[in-house]
């Protein structure tokens, strides 16, 4: 059975600003890691925290998105961008901590 997402923040309205064929490709690579697959194009972001990982959507411009799915209840989305320059830049870093910090607050809530 497939993880549901539980959407952190404004990362969903971030996610559907994205041009439609970036929302398409991130959706595909979204029901990838729902499934329990890997993204086509990811990398591990210990940056922003243990266990967060970056899909990476080419389109002629660039597009990311951070999620955590090592827990059972489901796939945290914690932040989607238009990445602008090849670093990433720090205040997108620091919108997925704080991101991270708030889903693992509420996660510890309902237990």
């Amino acid at each position: 059975m497939d993880k549901p997402i539980l959407w952190v923040g404004a990362a969903q309205d971030h996610l559907r600003a994205f041009p439609e064929d970036a929302r398409r490709m991130a959706g595909f690579e979204l029901r990838r890691v729902q499934q329990g697959l890997q993204p086509t194009d990811w990398k591990p972001m210990a940056s922003v925290g243990a266990g967060v990982e970056e899909i990476r959507v080419h389109t002629g411009r660039e597009h990311r998105i951070f999620y955590i799915a090592r827990f059972e209840e489901g796939v945290y989305v914690l932040h989607a961008f238009e990445k602008r320059s090849r670093k990433t830049p720090a205040k997108e870093i620091e919108v997925a901590r704080t991101r991270l910090r708030e889903a693992l607050t509420a996660k510890r809530r309902t237990r």
